[in-house]
């Protein structure tokens, strides 16, 4: 009879995700994953082959809840930019994603990640670039659709809102000032419909 794995798979990459992105991928030892997850570190070992292998399955769950809750958002929208919007302001001031840290956790990675470790570099900076793809085709749909300008070029704004994810979460950190954020989103999305210019 097959051995089958006796925890949830589910439940240790959130418990996981939290602790690396807590702590972060150095600062996060062996002992720390066996208490957070409640696994013995052979389990952990078995199931994930290293650390690095747990780290990259963190990676992905994380992008995949990040990109479900997006999905979420554009959904309970009557439009593109209203999603979009509403995806800002959950993640950065509602908790949509419940962050123990309120640096995006690709970003942090990258920043902490070493020249020596370039296979869980390439794997966090292609989860950045399929972000700003999902960002582009929003945008694509919000021109077809007359909410955006057609000299619009989605390829430059979806960097430009990746851009500004990532400084509007570090700015939250360094001033905790939730409201001045609202803001910004606020300004970020009426400065893109086209009645605004």
């Amino acid at each position: 009879m097959a051995n089958t794995a006796k925890f949830d798979r589910r439940e240790v990459l959130e418990k996981a995700t939290r602790l690396f992105w807590q702590k972060g991928f150095h600062a996060t030892s062996t002992r720390d994953l066996q208490q957070a997850v409640d696994m013995r570190p052979g389990s952990i070992y078995a199931a994930f082959g290293s650390k690095s292998g747990l780290f990259r399955e963190v990676l992905h769950f994380y992008a995949d809840d990040m990109a479900l809750r997006l999905q979420q958002c554009m959904d309970s929208e009557r439009s593109v930019l209203a999603g979009l919007r509403a995806f800002f302001r959950q993640t950065l001031l509602e908790g949509g994603d419940n962050a123990p840290s309120q640096l995006c956790l690709l970003a942090k990675s990258l920043s902490e990640l070493e020249q020596g470790e370039e296979e869980l570099l390439r794997e966090t900076r292609a989860l950045l670039a399929a972000t700003e793809a999902t960002f582009r085709h929003h945008l694509e749909s919000a021109v077809a659709a007359g909410e955006l300008s057609p000299l619009v070029k989605p390829a430059v704004l979806a960097r430009q809102l990746q851009v500004q994810l990532i400084g509007l979460r570090s700015y939250l950190r360094a001033t905790g000032n939730s409201e001045a954020t609202g803001e910004l989103v606020n300004n970020l999305f009426s400065g893109m419909s086209p009645s605004a210019d």
